[in-house]
This record gives structure tokens, C-alpha cells and sequence, in this order.
């Protein structure tokens, strides 16, 4: 594969990854209803907990988007990983079960892989972090 289409891959997955966990962080930094239905109520995480995850994946999406940083964007990535796998792993464990509302937060492990793994190749071509 040609560096130009590696990096052009990794910005897809790259934005589309960080515009999903923004999108899901933004209710949870307001702490609207919808965010304490389902981390609160549903999930049974303390109303404490739902901003701090909010702007953990905020802040994890600002830094996979810029470029450089490579030891931050290890750890960004690998928190943004570790939220997805809490949200799911919860979810399962509390509907006892592999829930059906919940499945669809495994696609968002596809652009997140897809990301980490052509920022790997664009290293490797040469590009800089």
C-alpha cells in the first residue's frame, strides 16, 4: 500500500473514531438525562463518575487528532479502548448477558482499530508521529 493511501485511510479512521467518542462524551460532560438513564440507572455507575468519563474521552479524541504526541497517543488510544471494553463489559454483566442495545457499541471498535492500526503503518512508512 503507498504511503499517500496509508495516511488518507488513517485520517478516515481517525476522524470517524474521534467524532464518535466525542459525540458520546458530550452527554456525558453536560450529565444530561440521557447519560444518567443509561450509566447511572442502567449501568449503575455513581452520577459522579459520568462527567469524568466525558472528558476523559474528550480529551483522548483531541489527542489522537493531533499529529506528533506518540507516547500520548499510545495512552489516548488505549483509554478510549479501555471505555469501550468498560461500557460493553458492563452492559453485559448487568443485562446478565449479551444485550442487543449495547451490540451496537461494537462497531465503534472497528474505526478505533482501524485508526491505531494505520497510524502504525504511517510510522512505519516514514511519516512523522
Amino acid at each position: 500500500m503507498k504511503p499517500k493511501t496509508i495516511n488518507i485511510l488513517y485520517w478516515v479512521f481517525t476522524i470517524l473514531f474521534a467524532a464518535l467518542m466525542i459525540f458520546s462524551a458530550y452527554g456525558s460532560i453536560l450529565v444530561n438525562q440521557d447519560a444518567k438513564n443509561l450509566i447511572h440507572h442502567y449501568l449503575g455507575f455513581p452520577v459522579y463518575f459520568i462527567p469524568f468519563t466525558g472528558y476523559a474521552k474528550l480529551i483522548g479524541s483531541i489527542v489522537i487528532l493531533i499529529p506528533g504526541l506518540k507516547t500520548i497517543k499510545e495512552w489516548a488510544y488505549a483509554g478510549l479502548f479501555f471505555d469501550l471494553l468498560g461500557a460493553v463489559y458492563a452492559s453485559i454483566a448487568v443485562a446478565k448477558g449479551f444485550d442487543p442495545m449495547m451490540s451496537f457499541m461494537l462497531v465503534w471498535f472497528v474505526p478505533g482499530i482501524l485508526s491505531y492500526y494505520f497510524w502504525k503503518r504511517k510510522m512505519k512508512a516514514g511519516f512523522k508521529p
